[in-house]
């Protein structure tokens, strides 16, 4: 019996801390794409936008100076802001990195 709790919780550290670890690549983003300034939209959220390939992504900066890569392809590296999107716009993504 004492085998089977504890291979039971041994399971059970194990599945938490790969869904953990799962959620947080989830929240993480990579495009490439050409940045625009966001002008009127339907949504109310972000300050540019990324237009990449086969997808859009709002963008906010946070430290980093959006507007000196405006219409300039660039790859950004991110995480989604939870709770987005809103009113069927695009994922909401919060710039940490920008390579050329």
């Amino acid at each position: 019996m004492k085998k089977i709790l504890a291979l039971s919780l041994f399971v059970a550290v194990i599945s938490g801390c790969t869904s953990m670890k799962t959620a947080d690549t989830a929240t993480r983003v990579t495009a490439t794409g050409k940045i625009e300034t966001i002008g009127m939209t339907t949504y109310q959220y972000g300050t540019h936008i990324l237009k990449a390939e086969n997808k859009t992504y709002a963008l906010k900066g946070g430290s980093i100076n959006l507007d000196q890569y405006l219409d300039k392809t660039i790859t950004i590296k991110g995480r989604k802001v939870a709770g987005y999107p809103i009113n069927g716009g695009p994922d909401l993504v919060d710039v940490t990195l920008i390579k050329f």
